[in-house]
């Protein structure tokens, strides 16, 4: 149900066309709510249809013109609504994990090869969220709006802080001698619940 919330958002944000608002979206709110073009455009139709979005008209109608979006007031409220709601946290659902519990039933070669793997791409995410920190919320940017995105964007700084530091302790351990000597990679029999 975020999606069209999401491109709500945005094209509050700035009236966009379909092409413009993907491109935004991989620069900024595909971060934390990542969808494919595909989805953007199916659910651009959908917020039309339901009296959310209207196609702004042209100063000069032209063939194969991009068509700029902009939210009609229903829109907005629609938004507002949603922001108003509670929602209680997600769980969360990470291949990763699931694989790793799997693996302590039935062995882990190569795991600590797939978690290193995992670090880097962990550390490029975070080094990526530190520069656009950098660049786009200097300290004298103090308006509500600057300080509510410079607030999401340190929620992803803040995970893949997590991400990295667990990973790279992930690794250490398995790096390390298995219990009695044994290899990290062999299967272990179930300890606990958890």
């Amino acid at each position: 149900m975020s999606l069209p919330h999401a491109i709500l958002t945005a094209l509050l944000e700035k009236p966009s066309s379909g092409l413009e608002l993907t491109r935004r979206f991989d620069r900024s709110i595909g971060y934390f709510w990542p969808s494919t073009h595909q989805q953007i455009y199916r659910e651009l139709g959908k917020l039309e249809q339901a009296g959310h979005i209207r196609v702004l008209p042209a100063a000069r109608p032209a063939r194969g013109q991009k068509k700029e979006y902009e939210v009609l007031p229903a829109g907005r409220e629609a938004l507002r609504e949603w922001v108003a709601l509670a929602e209680d946290p997600r769980p969360v659902r990470d291949p990763l994990l699931l694989r790793m519990r799997a693996a302590a039933v039935v062995g882990a070669p190569g795991l600590a090869g797939e978690l290193r793997r995992h670090l880097a791409l962990h550390r490029e995410q975070l080094a990526e969220y530190l520069e656009i920190e950098r660049r786009d919320f200097p300290p004298e940017r103090t308006a509500d709006e600057d300080r509510l995105r410079r607030l999401v964007l340190r929620g992803g700084i803040d995970l893949e802080t997590f991400w990295t530091g667990w990973l790279t302790r992930a690794i250490d351990e398995l790096d390390g001698p298995g219990p009695e000597g044994g290899s990290p990679d062999a299967p272990r029999p179930s300890q606990g619940v958890f």
